[in-house]
């Protein structure tokens, strides 16, 4: 079954050195093939040090990540680098090249890992990318001409420039006007489901998850505690669950 899942993070523990307690104690979480899941939890419960686990950034003290079957922390540099490029990855910041221009900062992924693919062809691919982020007039402006919710449509066009199997997301809306946010939540869900990729978006908005998620997870004191669909999750019976609903008046 779990060779099968884009990803799959197996009793997962990590505790860092100086820390008091483990920040993962026992993470388990399965991502389902084609499906948005978004993690919640509140700030410091291992949202963000679960994602660097599954880039391969940070490694496990016990248990395993699996992408595709394949476990994360076995990959050589070359197998990693390879593995990697299934992914598309959207910074909680946007993580622009402030000295590239949008086309510069969307042509990077291309040039880096399509190096057969002349200007001609990576200016157009680049073209199309904006048009589907509805950001077409951007192409020769840079990050500081850029709004928040601009430089965040940026960060996705980039994101997908490789095609990916798996889109992540790190808190992709913080810093956004409730307005703004819903419109890149609401391309983020449309463009995962154009691509068919498997999405895993680290968020604390509840009431965005609730809406775009085919499944939501929670994450406390560094393990899962309940996965559930949006309308399964609202009626969940554990109380930290509940506390969080009723926290972001959801209940």
């Amino acid at each position: 079954m779990t060779a099968t899942l884009p990803i799959s993070i197996q009793d997962v523990y990590k505790h860092f050195e100086g820390a008091e307690k483990p920040t993962l104690r026992g993470m388990t979480l399965d991502v389902k093939p084609g499906s948005i899941h978004v993690l919640l939890g509140h700030s410091g419960s291992g949202k963000s040090v679960t994602l660097r686990h599954v880039l391969g950034l940070v490694k496990p003290d016990q248990g395993r990540v699996l992408i595709h079957g394949q476990n994360i922390d076995e990959c050589d540099p070359f197998e990693l680098v390879k593995l990697r490029r299934k992914f598309g990855m959207l910074f909680q910041n946007s993580a622009l090249f402030d000295s590239l221009t949008v086309q510069g900062n969307i042509a990077f992924p291309l040039r880096e890992h399509m190096p057969e693919l002349g200007d001609e062809e990576i200016l157009r691919r680049v073209e199309s990318l904006l048009e589907s982020v509805n950001l077409s007039n951007c192409l020769t402006k840079l990050p500081s001409e850029l709004s928040g919710g601009m430089k965040k449509r940026v960060g996705l066009a980039r994101a997908i420039a490789l095609d990916p199997e798996i889109l992540l997301f790190d808190e992709p809306t913080t810093g956004l006007d409730p307005q703004n946010a819903r419109v890149i939540d609401d391309l983020i869900a449309s463009t995962s489901r154009r691509l068919g990729a498997s999405s895993l978006i680290i968020s604390h908005d509840i009431v965005a998850a609730l809406r775009i998620a085919d499944f939501v997870s929670m994450i406390w004191e560094g393990r899962v505690v309940e996965t559930a669909t949006p309308d399964q999750f609202v009626k969940s019976d554990k109380a930290m669950v509940r506390e969080f609903l009723e926290s972001a008046g959801v209940i």
